[in-house]
């Protein structure tokens, strides 16, 4: 799923790390003229293999388990190996680690106490760039982990049932929302706007906490930043900064039924802004990896991830470091799915049959694009690990957006992503196209599901959206849509309802 919104080329990039990164946000993007193609080599070698001597990288190291001791065994081995402790997460047996050295990797393996580890990126991480979020490693005895208030915040949680809408006043744009009678959500409304006791994370660029249709529905207390990976609980490192790609797809989640501009799925729950994208538009795993972590640990009900990890737009079983890293992200997926979490992501935007990969030529984004043939070995994360909602993006005649990955067996629903109006920084409104649209308003409609079902939670949740989608079967005489009305690879088991959701 590479999954993220249309994003503006980045000053200082090539045409073809800019259009991978667009597809990774959920956006679409048009290359200008005469752009140059990503070249064609053989295939990409593994990212710890391009490390110059003496440059910086960070990886993700898997203790052998998921407890305190093999995750301390893991610290140790990575010192002994010459390497720093950025941070560590026992829960899962992740440890996030610093190497100069090229051989770091190499050496490491060779531990008893690891299970496996991967460069996280290709590039060197820029210690002195504050855009990139990335502190001083921590030393010996530290810990990168939440505070006690943190891990509590689920207990101190307000237990309101759902809030009943009484008279539904339209907010003044309200109007110009296809997406939400598209889905019922206006219908929804006249039952009710969701429950204050629901909390959707929202991990991706910031959410900018004084927008006046979403000030009242940001929890700021579970918020964080999480470029560095470890979360950063002050109000600056959770606000967006160069993007207001996350405070859009907050705003279609959320945005308050008060009077002003719009309203979102459901404008009557709570959301935290987990900061996971950096200045350059990069999600790197140690970032993801907190932000599953941050939202599990700070009672989020449910979880949008309009992105893909950076810098391989599908990660590879056959690389020793692509291997590893989707075995870290996956480790902080699964724990916050078991502890009830619905995770929910964007299916990309690259007009891929996920079901069917054959070559991906954009990926690694954050050095040299390669190409090199891909098969159903290499995942999209989030969107492909197990038990994550992966949505397809529609447009307001139904049809399969454009841009839209598909995939019969990978795509689970569909949602409007196309021309989506919704809040933007500045305080402002704007138009955005992209499978990062379409995530956030199957991540809404769960949160209606637990409005009205507060007793359901993560495969629960998930599976009620799904049974609750309405069928949309195949485009006739389409060759690429593949499956029954039912179910099928453009719109999974349909277009998700929230008036269904909630009654």
């Amino acid at each position: 799923m590479p999954v993220r919104t249309p994003r503006k080329p980045v000053c200082g990039r090539t045409p073809a790390t800019a259009v991978a990164l667009s597809a990774a946000l959920g956006l679409t993007f048009l290359a200008p003229q005469g752009a140059v193609a990503a070249p064609s080599t053989q295939d990409a070698v593994t990212a710890s293999a391009v490390v110059a001597q003496g440059q910086p990288m960070n990886y993700a190291v898997n203790a052998t388990k998921a407890n305190r001791g093999q995750t301390l065994k893991a610290e140790r081995a990575v010192r002994a190996a010459g390497g720093s402790v950025v941070t560590s997460w026992a829960e899962i047996g992740v440890v996030i680690a610093r190497s100069s050295d090229p051989a770091f990797a190499e050496v490491l393996r060779r531990s008893g106490a690891v299970d496996s580890v991967g460069a996280t990126r290709t590039a060197a991480v820029a210690t002195t760039d504050p855009t990139t979020g990335v502190g001083d490693p921590l030393a010996p005895g530290e810990s990168g982990k939440p505070g006690k208030e943190l891990a509590t915040a689920q207990d101190a949680r307000r237990t309101a049932g759902v809030e009943a809408a009484t008279t539904v006043v339209p907010d003044p744009r309200e109007g110009e929302q296809w997406d939400m009678a598209a889905i019922g959500a206006d219908d929804a409304h006249e039952i009710t706007d969701g429950s204050r006791d629901v909390l959707v994370a929202v991990l991706d660029s910031g959410i900018q906490g004084d927008h006046p249709d979403l000030a009242a529905n940001v929890d700021a207390a579970a918020s964080a930043g999480c470029l560095s990976g470890v979360p950063d609980t002050s109000y600056a490192a959770w606000q967006p900064t160069t993007s207001d790609h996350g405070t859009h797809v907050a705003g279609t989640i959320a945005a308050a039924r008060n009077g002003v501009g719009i309203v979102g799925v459901a404008p009557g729950v709570r959301m935290s802004s987990v900061k996971v994208v950096n200045d350059d538009g990069f999600i790197f795993a140690e970032a993801a990896i907190c932000g599953f972590m941050q939202a599990t640990l700070s009672g989020a009900d449910i979880t949008n991830n309009s992105y893909y990890v950076d810098p391989w737009q599908f990660w590879c079983d056959d690389d020793a470091d692509q291997r590893a890293v989707k075995t870290a992200v996956n480790r902080a997926v699964q724990y916050s799915q078991d502890r009830g979490v619905a995770n929910v992501a964007a299916a990309g935007n690259s007009n891929v049959d996920l079901a069917n990969k054959t070559v991906d030529t954009s990926s690694p984004n954050d050095t040299t694009p390669v190409q090199r043939s891909i098969d159903q070995g290499c995942d999209d994360i989030p969107a492909e690990l197990g038990g994550v909602v992966t949505v397809s993006s529609t447009t307001s005649t139904g049809a399969k957006s454009s841009f839209s990955n598909y995939g019969e067996g990978v795509v689970d629903v569909a949602a409007p992503g196309s021309s989506i109006l919704s809040t933007v920084t500045g305080g402002g409104y704007g138009l955005k196209n992209g499978t990062s649209m379409a995530s956030p308003h199957a991540a809404g409609v769960l949160a209606l599901i637990k409005s009205a079902h507060p007793e359901l939670s993560g495969e629960a949740l998930t599976d009620r959206l799904e049974q609750q989608a309405d069928d949309v079967p195949c485009p006739t005489g389409s060759t690429q849509c593949t499956g029954t009305a039912a179910d099928n690879g453009f719109f999974g088991e349909g277009l998700v309802d929230a008036l269904d959701a909630v009654r």
